[in-house]
C-alpha cells in the first residue's frame, strides 16, 4: 500500500523560507511522477510543481516558476519542494502525490500540511 507523508508546514513571513517533504513507502518509485499541490481557503486545489524520481526532471506553474524548487533523495524515498520568496497568496494546504509517467492521473495522496505567510 503506497503511503505519502507530508511534513515541514508552518507559520513564515513573507519573503521568507519553507521546506516541505514528503516521505513515499510502499513500492519502488523509479517510474512514477511525485506532484505537488495547494489548495488555498474557498479555492480549489491547484497543480505547484512535479519531478520524476528518475533523472529528477521538474515542471513548475507559472505562480512559483523562479522560487520554489523540487528535488529528490531516492535514497529514503523522499521529495523536496524548497520554497522561497514566499507570498501571502502561497498560503493553504500543501500536498503530495503520486502517479506513474503512463497517466495523468495522481491515483496517491498524502494527507496535507498547512503552509501560512503572513504580510
Amino acid at each position: 500500500q503506497v503511503q505519502l507523508v507530508e511534513s515541514g508546514g508552518g507559520l513564515v513571513q513573507a519573503g521568507g523560507s519553507l521546506r516541505l517533504s514528503c516521505a513515499a513507502s510502499g513500492r519502488t518509485f523509479s517510474n512514477y511522477v511525485m506532484g505537488w499541490f495547494r489548495q488555498a481557503p474557498g479555492k480549489e486545489r491547484e497543480f505547484v510543481a512535479s519531478i520524476t524520481w528518475s533523472g529528477g526532471h521538474t515542471y513548475y506553474a507559472d505562480s512559483v516558476k523562479g522560487r520554489f524548487t523540487c528535488s529528490t533523495d531516492n535514497a529514503v524515498n523522499t521529495v523536496y519542494l524548497q520554497m522561497n520568496s514566499l507570498k501571502p497568496e502561497d498560503t493553504g494546504i500543501y500536498y503530495c502525490a503520486v502517479r506513474t509517467k503512463a497517466t495523468p492521473q495522481y491515483d496517491y495522496w498524502g494527507q496535507g500540511t498547512q503552509v501560512t505567510v503572513s504580510s
